[in-house]
Parts: C-alpha cells; structure tokens; sequence
C-alpha cells in the first residue's frame, strides 16, 4: 500500500525539514506545493523530494490542498502542515495502521492534533482531524479557510498523535483576511463558516466584533449543536470582557442545551461561581468537569486541564474556603498527578500541613 504526503507550504525555511525529517521514511510519495515562497523553502523540499509544484495563491486553502492532492498517486493520501511534527513513538503507530489497511481498507482515517504544551510539556488541547483519506473523488477540501474534508464512507479513530509546533511569534490573520474579503464581495457565508469566523475573530481579540458575529451563528438553525456549544463559551468570554457577567452566566446555563457538559463548559461556569467566592456552588461544576466526558471525536479541541489540573487544584481552594481541609488536601494532591512541578500545588501542601 502506497501512501503520498501532500503539502502547501509558503515561506517556510525554518519548520520544513524539522516536519519532512519525522515522517519521510514512513509515506513512499511526497508532494509539495508552493505558493510563492521567496525563501529557502523549495531549496529545503529538494532534499526530500523531487515532486514540487507551484500552485498561485488564490485566497484559497481547499483550492492549494486539493491541487496537492491531485498530485499524489497513492492509494492513501496523508496531509500536514510544516508546523506539524511526527514523533517517533506515533510513527511506529502509523507504519502499523499502514499495515492494517492492507487487510482493514477504510475511506478517512481520524488522527488526533495537539497544540501547545504547558510547562511540564503536557498538551494542552487536542482534537481528531481528518488525517488520511483514501484517494479517490470523495476527497474533497471544503472551505476557502478552516478546510476540512467532510467525512465520507467508512471512518475510523486511531489514537496517533500529531503534534503542531508553531514557529511563528503570532497568529496569523490569513483566515480572517479571507472571510472578511468574501463577505466584502457578497458571498454568503455558510453556517460552519459563520462559526469559524467569529471563531477568527475571537482568537484576534475583536471581541465586539466576535460577539456579534457568534450570536448571528447561534440564531442560524443550521448550526451543529457542537459548535453552538463551543460558541456559548466564547460568547460568554466576550460578554466578561464587556463587563456582562450576569449575561454571561445565564448564556453559560442556557448553551446546556446543545450539547452534554464539557469539562470546558464545567469549569467556565465554576469560575464564574469561584470569583464571586461562592464555594459550593463553584464545587458542584468543578466535580461536574472532573467527571465531564471528553468528547475529542466531536471535531472541537478539548482543554485538556479542564478534566484535570484545573477542577482539582480549584477544588482544593474552595474547601479549605469552607475549613474542610481533608478534601481540600485530597485534590491537592490530585492536582500533584496532573502537574507534580506546579508552584501552587506545592504552595497548598506546605499550607495545609500545618491545618492538619
């Protein structure tokens, strides 16, 4: 079984090699298109490959992948972005899932994608993406930014790791460039691109903006409860920011409907709970997060403190808020498992061994 690795790079002389060097001996095709670079990234490409194209940028990423993928000739075909990286403990995992869909053909295969990593070098959030696809016309990029391919025929979830290492010092604007240009030339935006443009906006700080944008998607009846789910919680954020806790507690209780309790969603209404210093009920949705399932398979990033670290070492706060200080020192320890380096939980230890 033949499996192309197919990539858009631009400008991308620093992270090229790091993310080619990890994955190379593991695919017998890879493909790269470039989209003008003026670096030293085609000169890099050459040493892992003779296959590189040139494709314009059209403020397009499903136009560049899908290009890509018409290049590749396998029976698989396998993307990545430059920040991407393949550790050598999920290549051997890779290689055994190639060897599995010899006897086991499937038509998308669901890998896990991590970013960020705390200070013990924990990630710290991670979601599945559509990251191999049997070659054929069904595999198909959707969406001018935030691409995706809509899942098709058979699918499977492999827990293989890949993990992005940004080199860049800040988030790009490209996607929200294109959004904004598509609505100046009167394209309409579908839901799933609503979503992601107040998602961009969000992530950009234009808060005012991003409100009015996810309070838009949240009206549109053909919004997936997901990511009405997950826009509740960045709305809730912008209505903080505005100095509209009230408002946004009761958007926090109301966006219950769309979908079960995320730990995210647990421990945004428990800091809502913790700041005011009202303790118990800041327990309740703590414990709520600890027991919250992680629903990673849903296509969001799960927060991977929020099932963990976070609860915990909360949790510890808000008893010894209310003298009890054996469960107190019982999720103090609790957090220890999560983060043993952490200063705070240290700091709570020293605390309560004197209130033993």
């Amino acid at each position: 079984m033949r499996m192309s690795l197919c990539m858009i790079v631009w400008q991308e002389e620093k992270a090229l090699a790091r993310c080619l060097e990890g994955i190379a001996d593991a695919v017998e095709e890879i493909v790269i298109v470039d989209m003008g670079s003026t670096d030293r990234t085609k000169e890099i490409a050459r040493q892992f490959t003779d296959k590189i194209y040139d494709f314009p940028w059209v403020d397009d990423f499903a136009a560049a992948r899908n290009f890509a993928f018409s290049k590749g000739t396998g029976e698989y075909l396998l993307w990545m972005d430059t920040e991407d990286i393949l550790p050598s403990e999920e290549k051997e995992k890779l290689l055994a899932l190639k060897a599995d869909l010899r006897e086991n053909p499937c038509d998308m295969v669901m890998m896990l994608l991590d970013r960020g990593v705390d200070e013990g070098g924990r990630t710290k959030f991670s979601c599945y993406r559509e990251r191999l696809v049997r070659r054929c016309p069904q595999a198909r990029w959707q969406g001018r930014a935030n691409e995706v391919i809509p899942p098709f025929g058979s699918v499977r979830y492999e827990e293989i790791h890949f993990v992005r290492r940004n080199e860049k010092q800040k988030y790009s604007d490209c996607n929200l460039r294109i959004y904004e240009k598509m609505l100046a030339e009167g394209e309409k935006l579908s839901a799933q691109e609503w979503f992601y443009y107040g998602w961009e906006l969000f992530a950009h700080e234009k808060q005012e903006q991003a409100a009015e944008v996810l309070r838009a998607f949240l009206e549109n009846p053909e919004g997936g409860a997901e990511n009405k789910a997950e826009t509740v919680r960045m709305l809730a954020h912008c209505l903080q920011v505005a100095g509209k806790e009230e408002e946004g507690i009761s958007l926090l209780l109301e966006g219950l409907q769309f979908a079960p309790p995320t730990g995210e969603h647990c421990c945004e209404i428990g800091e809502y709970f913790y700041e005011k210093g009202q303790w118990e009920q800041a327990i309740f949705w703590y414990e709520n997060a600890l027991h919250a399932e992680r629903r990673t398979e849903q296509g969001a990033f799960v927060q991977e403190e929020c099932y963990g670290f976070l609860p915990c070492i909360r949790l510890c706060v808000c008893y010894g808020r209310l003298g009890e200080w054996e469960m107190a020192k019982m999720y103090n320890e609790m957090a220890g498992v999560f983060r043993p380096e952490d200063a705070s939980v240290r700091q709570n230890r020293e605390y309560l061994a004197k209130r033993a």
